[in-house]
Order: C-alpha cells, then sequence, then structure tokens
C-alpha cells in the first residue's frame, strides 16, 4: 500500500541519483509490504547511498568500513545539520533525533535482518515496523538531497 509521501520522495530522491539511491528507494518500496526484513535492509542502504554520494560530491573521503551513524555524522556535519552546529534548542533537539533515527535504523538491520545469523529465538521484524523504517529513510533522505541540493543552489 502506498504511503502519502511516497510520490514526493520518490521525485526528490530520481532527480539525484538514479543509479543507487533511486533504486535502493523503489527496492525499499517494493518490499514494504511484504517482506519486512528486505525492506528495512534497502531503508539502511537508501540513508547509507546518499549519505555516501552527498560526501563523494563533497570531496569529503570516507571507508566502506565506515558505518551507517558514521557516515550520517559526517554528512550531517557537512550539511552544517550537526546538532552541536547550532544554538538553538529546538533545531538540536530536531536534529538529535535525525541522529537516532539513523542509528535506529542501522541498529534495527543489524540485530533482526537476516544479515547475521539467528539463534531459535530470533524475532522477525513486523510489516509495521518495515513501514516505519522506509518512510523514516525515505523521509531522512529526501532532506538530506533538499539539504544538500539548496546549498549547491546558494554556491554558485
Amino acid at each position: 500500500m502506498a504511503q502519502p509521501a511516497d510520490d514526493d520522495i520518490s521525485a526528490i530522491l530520481i532527480n539525484f541519483d538514479t543509479e543507487q539511491v533511486h533504486i535502493a528507494w523503489q527496492k525499499a518500496l517494493e518490499r514494504r509490504n511484504h517482506d519486512p526484513e528486505a525492506a528495512i535492509t534497502m531503508a539502511r542502504t537508501l540513508i547509507e547511498s546518499v549519505c555516501k554520494h552527498i560526501l563523494d560530491e563533497a570531496g569529503i573521503s570516507h571507508s566502506e568500513k565506515d558505518d551507517l551513524p558514521k557516515l550520517y555524522y559526517e554528512t550531517a556535519k557537512q550539511l552544517n545539520l550537526a546538532p552541536q552546529q547550532h544554538q538553538e534548542e529546538v533545531f538540536k533537539q530536531i536534529l538529535g533525533g535525525c541522529q537516532s533515527v539513523i542509528s535506529g535504523l542501522g541498529s534495527l538491520r543489524n540485530k533482526l535482518i537476516d544479515a547475521h545469523g539467528k539463534g531459535k529465538q530470533a524475532i522477525k521484524p513486523s510489516l509495521r515496523y518495515a513501514a516505519l523504517a522506509v518512510n523514516l529513510a525515505g523521509s531522512m533522505a529526501a532532506f538530506l538531497v533538499a539539504t544538500w541540493e539548496e546549498r549547491l543552489s546558494k554556491a554558485t
């Protein structure tokens, strides 16, 4: 089932990068309602791809070994979205929440998904958690892309 922001996020992401970013978003959408593990994995991949793309364009080096929170932190710092870069408490709070969302997406994927072996008591994420992960990742990806593009337009 489509969500209200799907088309808006798709429009932002397809114009940004059709190869990795938009394809990751499309896969997350396709899997959101029937394969929660794969949808959560693609939600994480989406954010990672957006961060790497922005860092590459900004000329900021990163390693394939960098985890998602580190990639996001470097991207946020580059875009002036790190909480410590702001004085207003409300911006610190919102941007800190964004960091928590990214950290949570990485942890959700690492703890519950098929990236690691599972024991007898394995917990399988429900469809609603897959929808939450995909929707949050899509919103964060669109926000990062919009911020990057605004920054580029001001530089020219």
